[in-house]
Order: C-alpha cells, then structure tokens, then sequence
C-alpha cells in the first residue's frame, strides 16, 4: 500500500504546537503515518520547527512543510480566505481549542487530547459547522468522556517509540524518575507534591536514602514562576535533579537508569468534576513501563486503566500507600521481575508502533478511500 496517494495532501493545525510534549507528538505521529503512504505533509504555524520536532519528539519527516498560520485572524474575509486553502487539501487535522470552523477539505478530523467540556460545548452552530468532520479521541478516557457530552469518537492511541523496549533490561540505578511538562494549572504532573514526598520517604526509610529524584519536562517561559517555586521547596537538597527542555535521547537514558518511576498527575483533583485535570492517557508512564521501570501512579485518568495494580505496575491514592508499596516491592525481587515482564508485554502489545500504524491506516486511510 506504500505511495498510494503521491500527490495528495494532508494538513495539521494545532493551537499548541509551542509545546512539543506528548499530544502533538502523537498528532505529528498520524501526519508522518500519512507521509509514509505518499501524502505531503503541512503545518499551519509560522515558524518551520522541522528542527525542533526531531530534536525533542524523534519524529524525522522527509518533508514537512510549514504554512502561514491563518487561523489567527477572524473576519469575514479570513473566513473565505480559510475555506479557499483549506479546500486544495485531502485530509485536515485540527487539536480544537474550543474554538470551530468550517471546512472544505475533502476529510476532516477533530484531535480530542483534553476532556475539557468547555471545549466541547456543541451548540447549533458548531454542529453546523462540523457536518463533515469526524472525531478522534487520544483514549478511551478522553472517548469516555466526549460520549458523555453528546460525541462519537474514534480512538487512536499513541505508540511508544521501539528504542525503549530495548531498555528494558539495562542495568538500573538509584533513581525515582518523573516526567511531564512543568506547570500548575489543568493536568499539572503535580511536581510540588511529588518532592514533599520524595522528602518523607527519605526520612521515613533508610532504604531511600541514596536515591535521587530526577524531574525532566518541558517549561515553557510562561511557568517560570511554578519551576522557582518547585527549586525552592527542594531546600537545596542535592538529590533532587531537575531537567528541563532535554533532548529525546537524554531522556531516554533517565528512562534506562530508573527504577522507579512517579506519576501524580491528578493527584487531590476531584475527576468526576473535573475530568481535563487528571492525566487523559498517561504517555511517560508507558514509556516508563516499557523501558522497565516499576511504575507508580496515581490512580485517576488514564493511567487507572492501563495499570493493574500489583500485576503490571502500581495504583496509590496517597502519599502514604505510596510509600508503603514502594517499601514492600523493594526487597521483592522475584515480584520486580513479574512486573516488569507484566508491564513491557502489556506496552508491547497495545502501544507498539505496528498496532499504531495499523488503526491509522485502518480508520484512516483505508475507511476513508
């Protein structure tokens, strides 16, 4: 099926395509499917970030083409001006902020990342407007969600890079790793309580004394104040390491490294109320898993599906359960070893790249010749 559509033409718009975390690596991932299979890829934002998508997300396009972005301005003219440039393109993917517009494209697909219902408000005009759009949710939670408000959706999960299954069986150090971007609002990974706790097992047990804490995340020049804030209350403690705005392969050498692996997003969040707080799908943990780190997260949002606690990784509602299973699984040789076998097959088989391409070209692609 390779180069069955060597002249057409796929298009991405994104609002926040300053960030380059998880979310648009697996949009841009979809794109580069489409490139593979003959479609020229385009990018609607003003600067060409080529660079930075292969440098921080691994994604190596062989030609991916930046357009002005023309979503900015919203007027009449603009509005025909849009439908006009929209019109030469066979597929269009948009991560709508909340916001929609009409679309002559010949395939149209809306990218659900968040399950925010603020940005899913379809009142009459909307639907209007996206007659001639499908749905796509980035999981089942997030897909969850959207049926709850009225929306159908299709599910495409990202994939974990192949790099990371060979980890899995690397030497590891005394280290607690966490990732996820560096802010305190929406999803924030909830850093501030990852290092208070971090302090008490310390204190609490002698067995942690000499293990490191790593935090590795985007920061963007906006949260500066969060990222001072988390340097402060760390007191100076040296074995608390931050890194921010890594390349993909130092962060992959922190996944090699770790035996543990933290993820508290969501952590106090209330998810029947506010469901775009806790984590929609749970990328790093899965990256984690596959690279072989025991993996601990709170149990909320994505990651409280894809983990079974105690067979493929562990669910805590505390600091305190916690603590308490990382002190009961680090003696527990034998059961490390289950888990983390548990967990890479489990990643293996349900985020590979392969099951990725095969529901892109699936739903996408092939549905929609």
């Amino acid at each position: 099926m390779k180069n069955i559509h060597p002249t057409k033409k796929v298009a991405l718009y994104t609002p926040y395509l300053d960030v380059l975390g998880g979310g648009e690596k697996h949009i841009l991932s979809i794109i580069k499917i489409f490139e593979d299979f003959g479609f020229t890829p385009y990018v609607f934002w003003d600067k060409d970030l080529k660079k930075e998508i292969e440098h921080i997300l691994g994604l190596n396009f062989k030609n991916l083409f930046f357009l002005p972005n023309i979503f900015k301005k919203k007027s009449t003219l603009s509005f025909f001006k849009n439908l006009f440039v929209l019109k030469k393109f066979d597929y269009f993917f948009y991560v709508t902020d909340g916001s929609y517009f009409f679309s002559l494209a010949k395939k149209n697909f809306v990218f659900a990342m968040v399950p925010d219902k603020n940005i899913y408000q379809l009142n009459l005009v909307n639907r209007l407007k996206l007659f001639n759009w499908q749905f796509i949710a980035n999981s089942s939670f997030t897909s969850f969600w959207l049926k709850k408000w009225g929306i159908n959706a299709w599910v495409i999960t990202p994939y974990i890079d192949e790099k990371l299954f060979k980890l899995n069986r690397q030497k590891k150090e005394k280290i607690i790793l966490s990732v996820g971007r560096f802010f305190s609002h929406l999803h924030s990974k909830k850093q501030d309580i990852i290092i208070k706790t971090f302090k008490k097992i310390k204190q609490k047990n002698f067995l942690f004394k000499n293990f490191k804490l790593i935090l590795a995340g985007g920061l963007k020049e906006k949260d500066k104040d969060y990222f001072n804030y988390l340097q402060k209350i760390t007191a100076d403690d040296r074995s608390i390491i931050f890194k921010p705005n890594i390349s993909q392969k130092e962060l992959y050498r922190l996944y090699q490294k770790a035996i543990f692996f933290w993820h508290f997003a969501g952590y106090g969040v209330d998810e029947e109320k506010y469901p775009q707080n806790v984590e929609h799908l749970g990328i790093t943990p899965l990256e984690a898993m596959a690279a072989g780190c025991l993996t601990f997260c709170y149990k909320a949002g994505g990651p409280r599906i894809l983990i079974k606690d105690g067979l493929n990784g562990f669910l805590f509602n505390s600091d305190k359960e916690l603590i308490k299973k990382m002190e009961s699984i680090i003696f527990d040789k034998k059961k490390q070893k289950s888990i983390k076998k548990n967990a890479y097959d489990f990643v293996f088989k349900n985020f590979s790249y392969e099951v990725f391409k095969e529901k892109v070209v699936k739903l996408l692609l092939i549905k929609n010749l």
